[in-house]
């Protein structure tokens, strides 16, 4: 008996009771509307009932039926303005139409609706997420531009007068913290994975932009380490912000803070813009290899100080209180 349980067992530890569920056959019976939506959603991301909000100063949009307009026929104009909002309340396609083929119907209020070409429409408006709206800032070619030159500009400045002063300054002359190195690693690495999204799958991206979220399990695995290295870069810039104001005065921890800024922008512009060309990921594995050579060449602090809490290089009287540590 007790081999036969020995191995009855194990048996009944291996099987599990499997449920299949009711089964459904109609689940996936749409009408043709419905699939005919469930496409444009999947090449389009968006659908009836997305919400947008116009970031042109103005947007035309015609009262009549595509069909009527490009019939020649007259129509009525009206005009929708910067920071009103839209939503989508039809979508067509007129394959006569040799412009543009996709109308979208918008509407700002039961009084105030039309049609307009899809390129046009998107041209003009943003979708109404905060998330969005910060996403088409930072995404602007003319900010970036204008960006990277302020960016270079202020970083030599700044650079330039903690050297002249002798002055903390990450890299060169940094705190005994690692906090601030690892805040510039996190900004290469965020801006190196922002740039490769957008050049390698710049759908995915594009989704994102339409439905965004910051939660990283709610998206594909690329864009989930995006948002972690954001998300990392809050809690490190945190922790930067509480060991510089423990291991320096205010006025160096001011301009310690500075000329760390200086470095994050720099890196976070070189390496948005250079990976876009391939080249960016050479330079992201040089600063990588740079900035933790820079880190572990100079000797750190090993000791507390029993009585002040100074940190110590070795053992012995406190430099800060006198005290005697063993």
């Amino acid at each position: 008996m007790r081999r036969i349980l020995s191995l009855f067992l194990p048996l009944l530890l291996l099987t599990a009771c499997y449920n299949r569920g009711q089964q459904s056959p109609d689940a996936w019976d749409l009408t043709e509307q419905q699939l005919d939506s469930i496409s444009f959603y999947t090449t389009h991301h968006y659908t009836q009932n997305y919400n947008f909000r116009v970031h042109a100063d103005s947007m035309p949009i015609i009262r009549q039926l595509p069909a009527e307009a490009l019939s020649d026929m007259p129509v009525d104009t009206l005009m929708v303005y910067r920071n009103e909002h839209l939503v989508v309340a039809d979508i067509t396609t007129v394959p006569a139409d040799t412009i543009d083929s996709i109308w979208v119907k918008v509407a700002r209020d039961q009084d105030t609706f039309g049609w307009i070409h899809e390129h046009d429409m998107l041209s003009a408006v943003s979708p109404d997420d905060p998330i969005s709206e910060f996403i088409d800032f930072f995404s602007d070619a003319h900010l970036l531009i204008f960006l990277g030159l302020f960016v270079v500009i202020g970083a030599v400045f700044v650079i330039r007068k903690l050297n002249i002063r002798q002055a903390k300054l990450v890299h060169f002359n940094d705190i005994p913290s690692f906090y601030p190195t690892l805040l510039c690693i996190l900004v290469s690495t965020a801006a190196m994975l922002y740039s490769s999204i957008q050049l390698f799958d710049p759908e995915k991206w594009r989704h994102f932009y339409y439905h965004p979220t910051l939660n990283p399990y709610a998206v594909p695995p690329s864009l989930g380490m995006f948002l972690v290295s954001l998300w990392a870069i809050l809690i490190v810039g945190l922790a930067v912000l509480d060991d510089v104001r423990r291991l320096l005065s205010f006025a160096d921890a001011l301009l310690y803070l500075l000329g760390l800024g200086a470095v994050c922008a720099v890196v976070y512009v070189v390496l948005s813009v250079f990976t876009l060309y391939y080249i960016g990921y050479l330079f992201y594995a040089a600063y990588v290899a740079f900035a933790l050579w820079s880190y572990f060449r100079h000797p750190r602090p090993r000791y507390t100080c029993g009585r002040c809490g100074a940190l110590l290089y070795q053992k012995g009287t406190c430099p800060h209180c006198g005290a005697h540590n063993e």
